[in-house]
């Protein structure tokens, strides 16, 4: 489970992320939503270790994030963006393979590895051995879930994962998502500014605005029950397609 107690974060004079508790269930798919700048993404990077809190405390099953044990509970967290965020001097399997390289993992392990990976995220191995400059968005949006998956993780961060990409392939890659989430049963915490998109995954859903946590429930009390004018009308504005549309 992955707790976050009274966290909070600033930048400058600007407030990212008023004090907010909040907890995770393990293999459960929570959507974070909401409008550009209201603190989905700074929460998400808190859990990864990339941004620390200015109070408060990140707790990963029963162990308080630190500075001594960061990159240490990283490697049970699989971290994806927008794009796939590979790096473009390294092919699409060097980008793979990097962390578990990086760890003396042996090389018939990692070879394994990829070969599961691969046919997971449908990725050929001839587009393994290309740079991402070589690929479609899809294929880096694959890869950059290839990479996330290496150690078998136990948890899944994905900020924006399909926002740069075509409508076609965003609505492919839902698919695959959501298939590859209920595979593999792991703790997924998604932040999209698509309530569609929220619908689609979500377990629950935790919709947020200016930095604060305005209601969370599953996608039935966000509709039925609002908490907060705002979470009306943030769904309205987008008049969201039921899960039917994804059936």
């Amino acid at each position: 489970m992955i707790a976050l107690e009274n966290v909070s974060r600033t930048y400058a004079s600007r407030i990212a992320l008023h004090p907010a508790t909040i907890e995770f269930l393990p293999s459960r798919t929570t959507v974070l939503i909401g409008p550009s700048g209201c603190g989905k993404s700074t929460l998400l990077r808190m859990i990864v270790g990339l941004v620390k809190p200015d109070t408060g405390r990140v707790v990963i099953d029963g162990v308080l994030l630190s500075r001594d044990n960061v990159e240490t509970l990283r490697h049970r967290i699989g971290y994806v963006i927008q794009d796939g965020g590979l790096f473009p001097h390294l092919t699409a399997g060097e980008n793979v393979a990097l962390l578990a390289r990086h760890l003396r993992r042996d090389s018939t392990w990692i070879a394994e590895r990829m070969s599961v990976l691969s046919a997971l995220a449908g990725i050929p191995a001839d587009a393994l051995a290309r740079y991402p400059q070589q690929l479609s968005g899809g294929q880096r949006q694959r890869v950059g879930l290839m990479r996330a998956l290496m150690l078998d993780p136990p948890v899944l961060l994905l900020d924006e994962p399909l926002g740069a990409l075509d409508p076609v392939t965003r609505n492919e890659l839902q698919r695959e998502l959501k298939s590859i989430f209920e595979r593999l049963g792991k703790t997924v915490i998604m932040v999209t500014h698509d309530m569609a998109e929220a619908t689609y995954f979500a377990d629950e859903v935790v919709m947020m605005r200016e930095g604060r946590i305005l209601q969370r429930g599953t996608i039935e009390d966000l509709l039925e029950r609002p908490a907060d004018p705002y979470v009306d009308a943030f769904i309205n504005a987008q008049r969201m397609p039921t899960r039917a549309a994804h059936a």
